[in-house]
């Protein structure tokens, strides 16, 4: 440790003296020793010196000068003074001893035997030493981060990190999720400073930060560790953030959380984890390149149908993904972190993922095991996305296939490009293929350009029926929902069914196309209920109740000489 005044008045040759100060800290480290006889070296001090003086331009017997000098001296952050007798006076003067007591100054004693340049080498041989010792516990730590990083990996290397800095240690990836924390409590702690991450990662590396008076709450519910257990299960610790990786852009972060600002030899032993950390993580990325162009082509056999071919080149690598069922997911607009979370999420469930770019078209095309980790990743992250976009902030889209085995890919693949591209008109985040199936296709009408194309259909007979000439829609709709039926959609009409041929004939006669055309008839059904038009048959309901009426699709049943006719 660096010398303290309580060492420096126990080193025996010296022979030091305490005048004034008992009541006050005498383990204060002491930075230097420094020698001055102005009446005021304030100017030329840093805060930390052992200052020594005769008092040779100082009236130190005069009460108010002494506390002028004094007062000044503590101001200015001087642990201690040190007062030589025997050359300007014989004892040291008692203003100056109350001067000291009063503003809390220790006030050191020197006899005139003892040459100031003794304290001077004192001092100077302390921190020397001291120093020493922190740069041997230094390397010793090196050795010890290395070996644990060679044989443990990063969770090795964290947990003693941790034990050097007799603190907690975390390491995050790009996204600012905690990848591993040591010791297994600190998991916690390092989630909330995941916000304070991701503001660092926008920085230019290296980038550092200190969070310093974060209350720490006892994530293990006992005692020991910062700020956790040996103040009542709260208290505070200081986080040190540091980015790791060469390129411009930082790959992932260090924290390092501890009770007290770190010393020296800390000080060497978190470098040296930023050090092997960084080299570590280099070394991962550009196994993960590799990773990624093996999948890409993995992915092109698939799609390609070489299953076979496919599952020879995947090896171990993604051989697992392919024995099981998985899904295809197909992400537009995809942000940085994507890949990053899913491959995360993946890792910490053992389960393998595919996570290809498709850099032209600016979307990310993952393989992800049906119910597994990823696949949950992809639904938090669009959970999340979806609330984004609630407050106005551009989101990506997630299109989402059904399960899918190795042989229906390029099937599968195409099921995610659809269900991405009615996430896209519906102005959603996430849709699944199976939604559509299952669902009603009337909703993929909600489209401007479905809307345009019916109103176009439609136009001729609303322009027909603003003059007042008759009621060719309202006709049309109730036939159309009646199968074709005459009597009874002339009876939800009100008119008689001769009246309603008469209508029918006209809607040709306009549209130019003949309604025993079931294609017509489709769509002109679909051109209502894009227009809100379909919905009814006079009394709001599309189904019937006159003799023969069904539910299902106008176009499927009945014609003009349809039943009834």
């Amino acid at each position: 440790m660096p010398p303290t005044l309580a060492s420096l008045l126990h080193h025996s040759a010296l022979r030091l003296t305490l005048r004034a100060g008992e009541g006050t800290r005498l383990d204060v480290p002491v930075r230097w020793a420094h020698v001055s006889e102005l009446p005021d070296p304030v100017p030329y001090m840093e805060g930390g010196e052992l200052l020594l003086t005769t008092a040779l331009k100082v009236d130190a017997e005069d009460p108010a000068e002494a506390d002028r000098y004094v007062r000044r001296l503590a101001g200015a952050g001087v642990v201690a003074l040190g007062f030589g007798v025997g050359v300007n006076y014989e004892k040291t003067p008692q203003p100056l001893v109350d001067a000291a007591a009063e503003h809390g100054l220790p006030l050191l004693e020197v006899p005139r035997a003892t040459p100031f340049l003794a304290i001077s080498k004192a001092v100077s041989a302390a921190i020397a030493a001291d120093q020493y010792r922190a740069v041997t516990a230094g390397f010793a730590a090196q050795r010890e981060l290395t070996r644990r990083a060679l044989g443990d990996g990063p969770e090795g290397l964290l947990a003693a990190l941790a034990s050097q800095v007799d603190g907690w240690a975390a390491l995050y990836d790009a996204s600012g999720a905690v990848v591993a924390a040591a010791p297994d409590w600190a998991v916690r702690r390092a989630a909330r400073l995941t916000p304070d991450v991701q503001r660092l990662r926008d920085r230019q590396t290296p980038a550092t930060a200190v969070i310093a008076g974060q209350v720490a709450e006892d994530e293990r519910g006992e005692a020991g560790g910062p700020g956790d257990g040996r103040d009542g299960g709260q208290g505070e610790d200081r986080v040190e953030l540091h980015t790791l990786g060469t390129g411009r852009r930082p790959r992932s972060a260090l924290a390092v959380g501890t009770a007290a600002p770190l010393g020296t030899a800390e000080r060497y032993a978190v470098h040296s984890a930023i050090a092997l950390l960084t080299l570590t993580t280099e070394r991962s990325h550009s196994l993960h390149e590799a990773e990624q162009r093996i999948g890409a082509a993995v992915l092109h056999m698939l799609l390609s149908g070489e299953a076979q071919h496919a599952r020879t080149v995947a090896g171990d690598l993604y051989g697992g993904l392919l024995d099981a069922p998985f899904r295809v997911v197909v992400v537009d607009g995809r942000g940085e972190e994507l890949p990053a979370a899913l491959e995360a999420a993946a890792a910490w469930a053992g389960e393998p993922v595919l996570v290809v770019p498709e850099a032209e078209q600016g979307r990310l095309v993952v393989l992800a095991a049906d119910g597994g980790a990823a696949l949950a990743a992809c639904s938090e992250q669009a959970a999340a996305l979806e609330s984004a976009a609630e407050r106005g902030a551009a989101a990506p889209a997630f299109g989402v296939s059904a399960p899918a085995g190795p042989t229906s890919v390029a099937a599968a693949y195409k099921q995610a490009v659809q269900a991405l591209a009615v996430a896209r008109r519906r102005g959603r985040v996430l849709v699944e293929h199976e939604h559509l199936a299952a669902g009603s296709v009337l909703p993929l009408l909600a489209d401007d350009a479905v809307r345009a194309f019916a109103e176009g259909q439609l136009r001729a007979l609303r322009d027909h029926d603003a003059t007042g000439r008759g009621d060719l829609v309202a006709s049309l709709r109730a036939w159309l929902s009646r199968h074709g039926q005459w009597d009874a959609a002339a009876a939800d009409l009100g008119v008689h069914r001769h009246t309603l041929r008469y209508r029918m004939r006209r809607v040709e006669e306009i549209l130019g196309r003949s309604l025993d055309d079931p294609d017509v008839r489709m769509e002109l059904w679909l051109a209502l209920k894009a227009t809100g038009n379909g919905n009814g048959n006079g009394n709001g309901t599309t189904t019937g109740t006159g003799k023969g009426s069904r539910t299902g699709h106008p176009a499927g049943q009945g014609g003009r000489n349809g039943h009834g006719g």
